[in-house]
């Protein structure tokens, strides 16, 4: 392993310690927070179909957009869409249907849409993708898990503005970039919103 591949390593580490070194209760305010900003947000609000991703571990929660879209008119919801792990380690987009019977445990422990239940949407058709990420800095240069999903996916996202969500401990001074990663148009924690590509509305800014 070279000293670029250990230092992303150890940020990687550094980072999902500190946002597990959150409490349980700040970790469910930050993101409620985190909620806000985008659902304030134009990108937000212009979207139709939106990739979003089920939590797990100290990851910013997403359920209050969630629930904010469940209680919408009908005519105003969204069509949130889901990312799959697929065993050829792509990442594929899938619209759950209604039944509660459409989720099931991922290889990584993630809460992912049963593809034989749920409806595959083309990359093409996102006009948001909201993703987590272990780590990010000021440059909107983004650190993932290290399997590299959302990394081949994302250049196929071509209307798409790309949204990393995270806590603000989890920003870095710079993080090593390597020639696979695809940067973000935007990050948005807790008390910011950097990038101005989904900048919020004005005079809803964090």
């Amino acid at each position: 392993m070279d000293r670029h591949t250990e230092r992303r390593a150890a940020l990687r580490r550094e980072k999902i310690a500190a946002r597990e070194a959150l409490t349980a209760q700040e970790r469910r305010e930050k993101s409620e927070r985190i909620c806000h900003h985008l659902a304030q947000s134009e990108v937000y609000r212009r979207a139709r179909t939106v990739l979003l991703y089920k939590w797990v571990r100290g990851e910013v929660q997403l359920d209050a957009l969630e629930e904010a879209n469940a209680r919408a008119e009908s005519a105003l919801q969204k069509r949130f869409v889901y990312p799959l792990c697929a065993p050829d380690r792509r990442l594929l987009a899938i619209l759950p249907p209604p039944s509660g019977e459409a989720w099931r445990r991922g290889p990584f422990g993630i809460t992912e849409p049963d593809p034989k239940r749920g409806t595959l949407v083309p990359p093409e058709e996102l006009d948001l993708v909201i993703c987590p990420c272990a780590a990010f800095d000021e440059a909107l240069h983004r650190l993932g898990m290290g399997g590299g999903y959302y990394d081949r996916f994302l250049p196929a996202c071509a209307h798409a503005a790309i949204v990393a969500v995270a806590f603000e401990a989890q920003c870095a001074d710079s993080i090593p970039v390597m020639p696979w990663d695809r940067d973000v148009q935007a990050v948005v924690t807790e008390v910011r919103w950097l990038g101005s590509a989904a900048a919020p509305t004005a005079g809803q800014a964090p």
